[in-house]
């Protein structure tokens, strides 16, 4: 019997690569397994669900059941894999089951980072990161719903997410106040202009900002949560959602002694430095980048595919603008790389915002962009211009 290829993971990574292999060869055997359900659906509306008055339930697309009949695949559900055997070409599951494959690829997503702070209160902090996070964080507001108490709710993080989810908790009547250590919003995506604007809709929206700081402490009051600041400063809320970002899941690579930094380090054809063994999407790290957006997987799983189907083929990325789903300030945001040097050169009006970020040492070259408000509409011209 030939071993099946072999993916860990069933999010967005996992799943887009067995649609992407059913589509290049409708025979060779796939194995997926999953820690959870092993249900399909689009991560990408967890933050914005409530707008959308989207259940936990009504978010999945299709179960794992149906998933197996698309794909023919055999997906393994609620199964932890426990440890990776290089040599033998196996998996051990929990209970002692194992399970061989031809072709391995880690598909594992990423770990929520956990906020480090003392007091009696910090395992009521809650984050979102699939969908069972996501029921926990519905259940949660319910409650708050039925107690009828002063709703607000404290996000730890200014990023994408944090902006995302302060936006969406206004449209359900909760108050947000969002927490961040930098000096801005989306400091590490944006210009300030570009920040400010996003701020100041927010802002008239409802959401409060504090900046500079960091939840230190969180202990239990009789009227929700009380928290202590890094400025000196307290705050009382009901509920407290981190989004201080995310964490790629290693710990099963490490231990099998593949090579990890940030993430599981790959090669442009997405394989780790043991051959036959590759990673996509949250967890892996290619070309010293981690990139946990959709357009990034998406390209990755294609190119992986036709490796696996015998054309070799490297990941190779275009311009890929994000969408910032903050209705109360529509911005599209296409990041130059992490450790580009250059400057924003920015163009606001009252109608719009076109920024464009452009290399130091030739400023024709543009490395990313950002447009705010009718400037979306730009989307398209604005990312031809950057360079790939």
């Amino acid at each position: 019997m030939v071993a099946p290829i072999v993916i860990v993971g069933t999010g967005l990574a996992g799943y887009s690569l067995a649609k992407e292999l059913r589509k290049l060869d409708a025979t060779v055997p796939i194995v997926m397994i999953s820690r959870d359900s092993g249900d399909f659906y689009s991560k990408p509306m967890l933050s914005n669900a409530l707008c959308a008055k989207k259940s936990a339930a009504s978010l999945v697309l299709k179960s794992s059941v149906a998933m197996e009949e698309e794909l023919r695949a055999q997906i393994l559900t609620h199964t932890l894999v426990v440890k990776i055997e290089l040599q033998a070409r196996c998996l051990h599951l929990e209970g002692g089951r194992i399970q061989f494959y031809s072709t391995l690829v880690l598909a594992m997503g990423a770990d929520p980072i956990r906020p480090v702070m003392a007091g009696n209160g910090g395992d009521s902090v809650l984050s979102v990161n699939d969908l069972d996070d996501f029921s926990l964080f519905e259940k949660s507001l319910a409650e708050l719903d039925a107690r009828n108490t002063s709703r607000n709710v404290l996000i730890l993080g200014a990023g994408l997410i944090g902006c995302e989810f302060a936006n969406d908790l206004l449209a359900r009547g909760f108050n947000p106040t969002v927490v961040d250590v930098e000096d801005r919003m989306l400091a590490r995506l944006l210009p300030s202009q570009a920040s400010r604007r996003l701020q100041t809709r927010l802002e008239t929206a409802g959401v409060v900002f504090r900046f500079k700081a960091a939840a230190v402490s969180v202990n239990r009051a009789a009227d929700g949560l009380a928290v202590e600041l890094s400025d000196g400063t307290a705050m009382r809320c009901d509920l407290i959602l981190s989004a201080i970002g995310l964490k790629p899941r290693l710990g099963l690579a490490a231990q099998a002694g593949l090579a990890v930094h940030r993430g599981i380090i790959t090669d442009e054809k997405l394989m780790t430095s043991e051959p036959g063994v590759f990673a996509i999407g949250d967890c892996a790290e290619v070309g010293r980048s981690v990139l946990p957006f959709v357009m990034p997987i998406m390209f990755q799983c294609r190119a992986l595919a036709a490796t696996l189907t015998g054309t070799p083929t490297a990941v190779k990325y275009p311009a890929m603008p994000v969408t910032v789903k903050t209705p109360a300030c529509p911005t599209v945001i296409c990041p130059p790389p992490v450790r580009a040097e250059g400057a924003w050169d920015v163009h606001e009006t009252e109608d719009g915002l076109e920024a464009l970020f452009s290399d130091s040492t030739s400023p024709d070259r543009v490395l990313g962009f950002a447009i705010q408000d009718k400037s979306i509409s730009k989307r398209q011209q604005m990312a031809a211009r950057v360079a790939t």
